[in-house]
């Protein structure tokens, strides 16, 4: 059901890939809502995803950029701006990849060149595309920006490796850039810290699938869906939070502030064999027992 809740509303959408990301949903609905919107991804995933059918379905263009090079962004910014003939309202970033996750290095054997990679691609890019959209006033007074982020930001979750250093990056700047933003513009920024979800991005992840699990277990709700995501998403880029910003908020049906469950603690005792702890903590074999 549409609620008109973007009606008049303009926004640029960093990193639909498939139909199984977050930020696609977000695009549909937000055009559900009313909204007009420019998508980017890089060139890569533009070749190897779908991102052309939803632009087509949500009657708009593709701008290819690498959110990493502020060239690519102040051109991504210029022409999106040309294309709404002005200023736009909302900017979501949804973009994350760690090489060391790719490349199955584990937390205790990082690859430093990986790292720096991890950070620029999941964190620093949305520190640079504010400043980018911030320098050339290309966000309307009372706007806002969001960006997808993990409970790993805060918590140790073995196997989400250096993301989870993105993670609390990503959540920093939104804090940092909030007031600066918010004090000069009125622009507010918060990230959405959402369930597991099973996209392209997260699938590399360790033991994804049993995270998913147990989350959706300890969860009083269950997991939150990329639809669900969608969802809470436009009612910040909508009028209605126009007073919230610099804020990390929690999308996971309860996750966050739940100790254990009685449906969590059978997952948690698969666990609690030997065998199996000391298999997943050392997976090269060099722990003691």
């Amino acid at each position: 059901m549409a609620y008109n809740l973007l009606k008049g509303k303009k926004g640029l959408i960093f990193g639909a890939l498939n139909e199984q990301s977050i930020a696609w949903k977000v695009a549909e609905r937000a055009v559900e809502e009313g909204a007009e919107i420019v998508l980017t991804n890089t060139a890569v995933s533009i070749r190897m995803g779908t991102i052309g059918r939803l632009a087509e379905k949500c009657n708009t263009i593709v701008v290819p950029a690498d959110a990493t090079s502020v060239e690519d962004l102040e051109n991504l910014i210029d022409k999106t701006m040309e294309h709404f003939g002005g200023k736009f309202d909302f900017m979501l970033h949804s973009i994350g990849m760690s090489p060391n996750v790719r490349k199955g290095r584990t937390y205790d054997d990082l690859d430093y060149d990986y790292l720096s990679k991890t950070l620029d691609i999941s964190a620093i890019s949305f520190h640079k595309a504010i400043q980018v959209a911030r320098r050339k006033d290309a966000i309307n007074d009372w706007g806002s920006i969001v960006a997808l982020s993990y409970i790993a930001a805060q918590r140790t979750l073995y196997g989400y490796n250096d993301m989870a250093d993105a993670k609390a990056l990503l959540e920093s700047i939104a804090r940092s850039f909030g007031y600066i933003y918010g004090r000069e513009k009125h622009v507010r920024i918060n990230t959405v810290s959402q369930s597991p979800t099973p996209t392209t991005a997260g699938s590399g992840v360790l033991g994804l699938g049993d995270l998913m699990e147990f989350a959706e277990n300890m969860s009083p709700l269950g997991n939150a869906s990329a639809e669900d995501c969608a969802d809470y998403v436009l009612t910040l880029f909508s009028d209605l939070t126009r007073k919230v910003t610099m804020q990390n908020l929690y999308h996971d049906g309860g996750f966050s502030s739940m100790g254990m469950s009685r449906r969590a603690m059978k997952t948690y005792e698969k666990g609690l064999r030997f065998d199996d702890v000391h298999q997943n903590q050392y997976p090269f074999g060099d722990g003691e027992k």
